[in-house]
């Protein structure tokens, strides 16, 4: 299985899409982000427009990466679930397949066990698109990035 950086088709992308709005739907959290550990965004849903997405996708990779450099100071791979509580907002982050990184924010109106829950739920369905993504590539199936020509690229520069 890949493990580095993958080309997401539109179908793939939508699907994820719906991944993302039925878990915010159904933590009743406020916005879901899915980010690759290189700290580049993939795909959210909720009110994003209060948020520097960008700032946040590299943050949350950075704290991966710095709290795996602390399970291995006690042995430990990685944590794969990561939990911050503020006073008015908490945050729930997951590594998914160990690829992705999926970040909750919800208030007071949900719970953590129910963003467990329904994180979980969320990663099966993301590691199936994964597994599609794969299989794509694996296949050669890179849409249209493989039909253009130099012409083409030509074209679009002029």
């Amino acid at each position: 299985m890949a493990q580095g950086q993958f080309i997401l088709r539109e179908k793939e992308y939508l699907e994820i899409q719906i991944v993302l709005k039925k878990l915010l739907a159904d933590s009743y959290s406020k916005v879901v982000f899915l980010v690759d550990k290189n700290g580049a965004l993939i795909a959210s849903a909720g009110a994003t427009e209060d948020f520097d997405t960008t700032s946040l996708a590299s943050l949350t990779a950075g704290n991966i990466a710095a709290t795996g450099g602390l399970a291995s100071l006690i042995g430990e791979k990685e944590f794969s679930i990561l939990f911050h509580e503020g006073e008015r907002d908490n945050m729930h982050i997951s590594v998914v397949a160990n690829r992705l990184i999926l970040v909750v924010i919800f208030g007071r109106r949900s719970s953590v066990g129910l963003v467990r829950l329904r994180v979980r739920k969320a990663a099966v369905d993301l590691e199936r698109i994964l597994r599609e993504i794969d299989a794509a590539a694996e296949k050669g199936e890179e849409g249209d990035i493989e039909e253009l020509t130099e012409d083409d690229i030509e074209s679009l520069f002029k």
